[in-house]
């Protein structure tokens, strides 16, 4: 069986007194594959979590930023919040993290964090926080299943990739 080459899944672990966490055994697999020095985090720009990640996030950040002209107040803003608010973490040899202080105040991270897999990168919540948000998450599933599901009169139901007309 192939091993997978994203991040799946979810796993809270303890921040210890000076604020080192152990990054998932199956997260540590597949930062080893994608072959980043280290972990890079920054703010998630849409929940009170952390984006991490490595080389597969960076070319997603790049992706997002190639849409914008350089010099651009598009190109500026997109790039202070995603670059010149990130970091990289080093990993030491038992595969924790020292998480900043200021990484774990944006989170209101305390004694403990979860780790949650989003395919090219992962988030690090604060457990209760991630418990409301996966909650939320679930409810906005069920109701786009049931509105792709049962489109309304008239109208088209989402096509394949690649479907021919």
């Amino acid at each position: 069986m192939a091993a997978l080459d994203r991040f799946v899944s979810h796993f809270t672990n303890r921040l210890d007194a000076k604020g080192r966490v152990s990054i998932p055994a199956s997260f540590r697999a597949v930062m080893a594959r994608d072959g980043y020095e280290g972990l890079y985090v920054h703010p998630s720009l849409d929940a009170e979590a952390l984006d991490c990640g490595g080389f597969a996030l960076v070319r997603e950040i790049d992706a997002v930023l190639s849409r914008f002209a350089a010099y651009s107040n598009e190109h500026d803003v997109y790039s202070t919040a995603l670059l010149g608010d990130g970091e990289v973490l080093k990993v030491d040899p038992e595969g924790r993290i020292i998480l900043p202080d200021r990484f774990k105040a944006y989170a209101s991270m305390t004694s403990e964090v979860t780790f949650v897999g989003q395919g090219y990168k992962f988030q690090i919540w604060e457990p209760g926080r991630f418990r409301a948000h996966l909650e939320e998450a679930r409810n906005q599933v069920r109701e786009l299943r049931k509105r792709l599901g049962s489109p309304e009169k008239g109208a088209e139901k989402p096509q394949p990739r690649g479907a021919q007309e």
